[in-house]
């Protein structure tokens, strides 16, 4: 099975997404797969909220003549925004747009908020949902019209020191928030044809899916002084001079979970991370005749013992117990713990990893540690396993052979690097190599262009 059937087989059977809402590249989180998005983006909250951001929230809609005030940033959307043109049967004085990111409204506002420097910096961040007309062939969580996640982070600071401190500690953050959930990344500065619209510069995170091809999972830009400009945000400074306000933004979207299933998964299903695992230990009763309560008892006693420090469940489903197996690996709980007669007459407990698919027995008073040992245990190992089949994805090139790069990118893909060389670090590089160039990156050490694949 290729990686594409495989990723829309196991949104299905996991239970993440439904494609079948009547809309080309809208769909429906289900119950479990909105835990685990749920629980990652708890994550990012907590690394925000650390860090001295607060969360708020704006409007959806966008005035035609707001939303065209920025008309560097406008132009790269204009082609996929969604606009409102009628109130009920009445027609609009001015068209509303559907928000396919949200600059304009903030600073908007921010223009408001700002008049002295004492009222900087401001880092604000919101998770909305963002609407683009994209026209290329949507995937479910990968390539949307509608964002359904989008997590957009906007600072405002009086020096342009700061607001380049802002873009490292955006940096640190997603680097922490990838690091814990096991995702792999290669970071690089997007050359100057593929920066965000309005920007200084644009710092992106890219990872790489079982297909080899390269996916932009997070994104951090410097906007300068573009945006303070054109929405005048003034604030006076401490000598009483006037200066525009130093601004970032940056953003993840729904592709964090696209990530998470698609790097960790295997044949027979989901490998989650215990950390956004909406159960992390599921309770499989082994019912024998004549020992039902014996075993129900035991089974409680366990979730009882384990439901305050994890997330729990006991499947008393009245199916053969092999079929229980099954549902529980596809959805990829890390861990399973098997209760029968025999267990219970000899004191000990089967457990079930699902990483490895290892069984193993404990002794019963062993189980808190060595259930607290075995979900850190199953992190490292999938972070371990992930990063292995990154690196094997990273081909380091000594120059710039172009038919190389491009046989290189067609049977293997990955991400090919070669070192930095100004001269041929162009637009018209990508057409020469028939590829994404992703930009320039430091990777042991060394300076290069990193060429790919993408989505």
């Amino acid at each position: 099975m290729d990686f594409s059937e495989w990723y829309s087989d196991i949104l299905e059977k996991a239970g993440i997404y439904d494609v079948r809402y009547p809309i080309k590249g809208c769909g429906v989180y289900l119950p479990y797969g909105f835990k685990i998005r749920r629980y990652a983006f708890e994550l990012i909250r907590r690394l925000l909220d650390e860090t001295g951001h607060d969360e708020t929230l704006f409007p959806m809609l966008i005035p035609e003549d707001l939303l065209a005030k920025e008309a560097e940033h406008i132009k790269g959307f204009e082609d996929e925004v969604y606009w409102v043109t009628h109130g009920g049967k009445t027609p609009l004085d001015v068209k509303l747009a559907l928000r396919p990111t949200s600059e304009t409204p903030i600073y908007y506002m921010m223009k408001l908020w700002v008049k002295v420097h004492t009222d900087l910096p401001i880092k604000v961040y919101q998770i909305v949902n963002t609407f683009r007309y994209e026209t290329k062939h949507t995937r479910p969580l990968i390539r949307l019209r509608e964002i359904m996640t989008f997590k957009e982070a906007h600072t405002a600071h009086s020096t342009k020191e700061e607001a380049e401190k802002q873009v490292e500690e955006a940096i640190s953050i997603y680097k922490k928030f990838f690091d814990t959930l096991g995702i792999p990344y290669l970071i690089s500065k997007r050359p100057e044809w593929d920066k965000f619209p309005g920007a200084e510069y644009t710092m992106a995170f890219d990872t790489i899916f079982p297909d080899g091809r390269v996916m932009q999972i997070a994104t951090v830009h410097n906007l300068g002084q573009n945006f303070s400009k054109t929405f005048e945000i003034i604030f006076e400074t401490p000598t009483g001079d006037k200066d525009f306000a130093y601004q970032t933004c940056y953003g993840i979207s729904d592709r964090v979970i696209a990530s998470i299933i698609a790097i960790h998964g295997d044949e027979k299903g989901l490998i989650l991370p215990p950390v956004v695992a909406p159960l992390q230990i599921v309770i499989v009763p082994l019912i024998f005749k004549g020992k039902k309560e014996m075993v129900m008892e035991k089974s409680k006693e366990i979730y009882e013992r384990l439901k305050d420090k994890y997330r729990v469940y006991i499947d008393d489903r009245d199916i053969r117990p092999g079929k229980k197996f099954y549902d529980w690996e596809i959805k990829g709980v890390p861990l399973r713990i098997e209760v029968g007669p025999k267990d219970i007459e000899s004191g000990k407990i089967t457990i079930f990893r699902r990483d490895t698919m290892e069984k193993f027995q404990v002794e019963d008073e062993q189980l808190e540690d060595i259930i607290e040992k075995t979900l850190n245990n199953i992190m490292e190992n999938i972070k371990d396993k992930a990063y292995k089949k990154f690196e094997e994805y990273i081909t380091m090139l000594e120059d710039a052979d172009f038919g190389k790069i491009k046989n290189i990118l067609s049977e293997k893909r990955g991400v090919v690097l070669i070192p930095y060389d100004r001269e041929i670090y162009k637009e018209d590089l990508e057409e020469k190599v028939e590829a994404t160039i992703l930009g320039e990156t430091e990777y042991k050490g060394k300076k290069y262009i990193a060429i790919a694949k993408t989505y």
